[in-house]
């Protein structure tokens, strides 16, 4: 069985490895597959979507729903993402990740994906204090993608992840600062990026920054705008944010 899958897989290149991170990138939401305490069977649930600024894809659920007494139990799962558009939804490529998720405990990877989970999901801040909800990294061991019919591929798990320049917490304590003054004082800037990557109109915003990329939002709309090459340290994003405007 191992070797017939084998050989309908494609050899992953750099162009496949864009691919996956876009899909993990610019998720506002993923099917989640956990396991019932009860019964062992799998369990499917819809759930918002963020990334951590290294590409891992996280998520902020509630204790009232089953899939989080799930992962209490049983921190094994699966996430499957990936937009439909028009036609054949087989048609559109997806992405599943086998793995298992993590609680995030208070700290400064916990306040950083607050953060970004807020800003890629806006109507997340009208519940995202409520004691019952809590904040999981989901660390990935296996990934599938079907890129349409003919196009399989199995990248490596760090095949997604994207090295933070200057470290985790240096990226933390300067991440949201940057957001906060483009949405201030650069709103015609953020248009801008967004304009460089198909989106067209007024009314973007900047959600998220990580070395590799900015994800810029307005209301459902989510793109990625991927850098030329990655940021060497968090010096760089002002400069790099900057040229991007003028060019």
């Amino acid at each position: 069985m191992d070797d017939k899958r084998n050989d309908v897989l494609q050899p992953v290149d750099a162009a496949v490895r864009r691919q996956a991170k876009t899909l993990v990138r610019s998720a506002r939401h993923g099917a989640l597959g956990t396991l019932d305490p009860e019964t062992g069977a799998p369990s499917v649930s819809r759930i918002g979507l963020a990334t951590f600024p290294s590409g891992e894809p996280g998520f902020f659920i509630s204790a009232l729903a089953a899939h989080q007494g799930n992962l209490v139990a049983d921190k094994r799962c699966s996430l499957l993402v990936g937009e439909i558009g028009k036609g054949d939804p087989l048609a559109h490529p997806r992405m599943t990740l086998i793995g298992t998720a993590i609680r995030l405990e208070d700290g400064p990877e916990k306040d950083n994906f607050r953060f970004r989970y807020g800003s890629k999901n806006s109507k997340s801040k009208l519940y995202q204090d409520l004691p019952d909800f809590s904040y999981w990294k989901f660390v990935t061991s296996k990934v599938s993608i079907n890129a349409g019919f003919g196009r399989a591929y199995a990248p490596m798990p760090h095949d997604l992840l994207t090295p933070l320049a200057g470290g985790a917490d240096d990226w933390y304590a300067v991440e949201q600062s940057v957001i906060e003054h483009m949405s201030d004082a650069h709103a015609k800037a953020v248009d801008a990026y967004a304009a460089r990557v198909g989106g067209n109109g007024t009314g973007w915003r900047l959600a998220c920054i990580d070395p590799e990329g900015l994800d810029i939002v307005r209301g459902d709309e989510v793109l990625r705008l991927w850098f030329d090459g990655p940021l060497q340290s968090t010096s760089e994003i002002r400069p790099r944010l900057v040229e991007l405007a003028k060019a």
